[in-house]
Order: C-alpha cells, then sequence, then structure tokens
C-alpha cells in the first residue's frame, strides 16, 4: 500500500529480456531502506525488488504488468516517480495507492496557469465512471485531485512542487500515464451493484438519476 506521495524521480539503466523482463533503475533516497523483497511504487506500480546492487534496484516485469501499463514503453535514461511501500510509522498524505493499476491514459493538452498547469487526460469509460469531481486519482503513481470529469476525460492541475519532483513536470500531450482510482471508490461501486436488485432506496436513487 502507498499514499502517492512521490519521494523521488529514479532513472532507468537498463531494460533486459531473458525470459521475462528484468528492470534495473538508480535511486538515492529509496535505495537507502530497501531491501530485496519490498514493494516499491515505480510509476504507481507496485513492483518487487529482487536485486539492490551499488545504487541499482532490480525488478522483474510480468507480461500482465506489461500489457496493463506504460513500463513496457520505458527506455534507458527515462525517469520514474518512486515510492516505498507504507510502514507503521509512516505519515499519512495523499490518499491510499494499491499500486495496482486500472489502465493506461495519454495527456491529451496541458494548460498554463500562473505557475501551475492543468493536463487533461484521455482514459477509457471503466475509470471514467470511477472518478468525481474534487476526489482522488493516482497518475503514475501521484496522488492529484480531479478537477473536471470530461467524456472520455478528466483534468487534474499540477502545481509547481509536484512539477518538480515528480515526472508531470516534463510530460506532454501524447505522453501515456498509469492511473489507478480511488481503492475506496472500487468498494463502494461494488457494494451498490450488489444492492441494486434488492434495495428500495437503491430502486428509488436509479429511478431519480442519481446512479446509473
Amino acid at each position: 500500500m502507498f499514499t502517492g506521495i512521490i519521494v523521488e524521480m529514479g532513472e532507468v539503466t537498463s531494460i533486459e529480456k531473458k525470459g521475462i523482463v528484468h528492470l534495473s533503475l538508480n535511486s538515492r533516497e529509496i535505495i537507502k531502506d530497501a531491501r530485496i523483497g519490498d514493494s516499491i511504487s515505480v510509476n504507481g506500480v507496485c513492483l518487487t525488488a529482487v536485486d539492490i546492487k551499488g545504487g541499482t534496484i532490480r525488478f522483474d516485469l510480468s507480461d500482465e504488468t506489461l500489457r496493463s501499463t506504460n513500463l513496457g514503453q520505458l527506455r534507458p535514461g527515462d525517469r520514474v516517480n518512486l515510492e516505498p511501500s507504507l510502514r507503521p510509522d509512516s505519515k499519512l498524505g495523499g490518499h491510499f495507492v494499491s499500486g495496482h493499476v486500472d489502465g493506461i491514459g495519454r495527456i491529451r493538452s496541458r494548460t498554463d496557469i500562473g505557475d501551475a498547469f492543468k493536463i487533461e487526460i484521455e482514459a477509457p469509460p471503466e475509470i471514467i465512471d470511477f472518478l468525481v469531481e474534487k476526489g482522488s486519482v493516482a497518475v503514475d503513481g501521484i496522488s492529484l485531485t480531479v478537477v473536471d470529469v470530461l467524456k472520455g476525460s478528466f483534468t487534474v492541475v499540477i502545481i509547481p512542487h509536484t512539477a518538480r519532483l515528480t515526472t508531470m513536470g516534463f510530460k506532454g500531450p501524447g505522453d501515456t500515464v498509469n492511473i489507478e482510482v480511488d481503492v475506496i471508490g472500487k468498494y463502494v461501486a461494488r457494494f451498490l451493484r450488489m444492492e441494486k436488485k434488492d434495495s428500495g432506496l437503491m430502486k428509488t436513487l436509479i429511478e431519480e438519476g442519481y446512479i446509473k
């Protein structure tokens, strides 16, 4: 479990396919306390550290990870967002992020707003349906607040601090991002689906248009 508060950006040193894909990257902060077997969020994807040497951490990527995230697009020299998993004494900033990506989005536009900027991200319906204005979403592992929910896309605002410390500072139109919706929203949606057929309240809410 993570919070979406990025600790640092790491740099990809190599991607090798030897039966399975090995992703290696450099780290200055995360690696100080990292141990083999630790869960680490890489661009919002929960990965297991399988080897640590010097300043380099190696991860193994499954076919499912390559299919459902943008990690397969990485190349040596690319920077990635890193966050260690929560510990009992960790500060709870951001929101609860599982590291299980729901889908890949694509940045449609980037608009400056003073020192900050707004980005619009295209996303599939199964992601848009879980988003609410002022709600939380993880984009490449970064805990962000949804500003607008549009047809086929949503927007978030990137403040200077976030731009400086994460990959959002240099990403632009056409770039892909990993998206994870708020896990609490997933459970609420599942509960509502289970209740729809049996609850008079749910029937009323659906008839009045509050729930689709």
